[in-house]
């Protein structure tokens, strides 16, 4: 018995700014939760020293608040790259404004959530960069983190010293007052958890159905693809050239 053994190219998707983003994001949130659950329900400690000479929670305020201010600023820095990027980080990724977006939608739903059997195996449902559902949830996180971030910052904008929190500081009235912004705060913290939960078991699943080092990609930059995909697109190019040709053949005479 045979057995097929597809021909993969080694193919550099992720460039470094991305990857950099990724880490950055990873470690920012990771940080942010940890101490954003401690400042909502701050532990108990018997110290041997006045409350006013312990500053430990302060502390966790502080790293929150640097780890923020990090994490936006690479969120400024990703929506910059998402124009000076290569192909796989460009903007019109992240937004399903074609049909092929929907489609690649349709299958992923189908095939990876919903686990049904995909019957055609068409080669170009497996996307190189992102797929489009994968990217529209990018999109949407996105969203729920500029609001985070905006009633993170209109939380602190009457403690602040200076003028960035500070702009943020009519949020809090327009939601109700300052319980209702913490809520709403907290409830996106939720929303993260629950997306780096699915996110982390895509990645893997992928990572172990496709065999084209989908975990890894993230570290080296590196995936590999089917050399038939390169064919096509050669192919395609190929036509396309001869297709100017004849046009400018036919204009000539």
């Amino acid at each position: 018995m045979k057995i097929a053994t597809p021909n993969y190219k080694r193919v550099y998707v992720w460039e470094l700014a991305v990857r950099f983003f990724h880490w950055t994001t990873v470690l920012s949130l990771t940080v942010l939760v940890i101490t954003g659950f401690i400042i909502a329900n701050p532990p108990s400690f018997n110290l041997n020293v006045e409350p006013t000479n312990s500053f430990w929670f302060g502390y966790i305020r502080l790293i929150h608040f640097a780890f923020a201010y990090i994490l936006i600023a690479n969120l400024l820095f990703r929506i910059y790259w998402a124009f000076a990027g290569n192909q796989f980080a460009n903007w019109r990724n992240f937004i399903p404004y074609t049909k092929k977006h929907w489609q690649n939608i349709m299958h992923v739903l189908k095939v990876d959530i919903f686990l049904m059997k995909d019957k055609e195996h068409k080669l170009s449902d497996i996307s190189i960069g992102h797929n489009a559902l994968a990217a529209f949830s990018y999109f949407i996180m996105t969203l729920f983190f500029i609001l985070q971030a905006i009633t993170g910052l209109a939380l602190i904008a009457d403690t602040s010293g200076w003028w960035f929190p500070k702009a943020f500081h009519w949020i809090v009235p327009m939601l109700g007052g300052d319980i209702p912004t913490r809520y709403i705060h907290h409830l996106f913290t939720w929303f993260f958890m629950t997306f780096v939960v699915i996110h982390v078991y895509l990645v893997l699943y992928h990572d172990y159905v496709e065999a084209r080092g989908e975990a890894s990609s993230m570290i080296s930059g590196f995936k590999f693809v089917r050399a038939e995909r390169f064919r096509k697109s050669f192919d395609w190019l190929l036509e396309k050239i001869k297709g100017k040709e004849k046009k400018n053949d036919k204009d000539e005479n």
